[in-house]
């Protein structure tokens, strides 16, 4: 996680992505040559969220400390409802 400020401010945006959503999981996922690990939170309605994280154990860690069920993005894939929901918003 990134240190003072910006932590506090990944915090507050995931924290309150959770409280004014139904339904939220995390997903973590692995980091590429060009971007770090990730932790992506989505909504029942298929909405989501996603902050960059130093590597995919503090995402898990981060997802534990947020009460949020958590998933690997590697084993389990992205949520059908993320992709028709983001499918959607690029219609309008």
């Amino acid at each position: 996680m990134p240190t003072g400020d910006a932590r506090r401010q990944t915090m507050k945006h995931l924290r309150d992505f959770i409280d004014t959503r139904q339904g939220v999981e995390a997903y973590v996922e692995p980091p590429t040559a060009q971007i770090p690990a990730t932790i992506l939170l989505v909504a029942t309605t298929g909405e989501w969220t996603r902050r960059r994280v130093p590597d995919e154990k503090t995402a898990f860690d981060l997802a534990g400390e947020l009460g949020v069920p958590v998933y690997n993005v590697r084993f389990i894939g992205y949520p059908q409802r993320m992709r028709d929901w983001t499918s959607a918003q690029r219609r309008k």
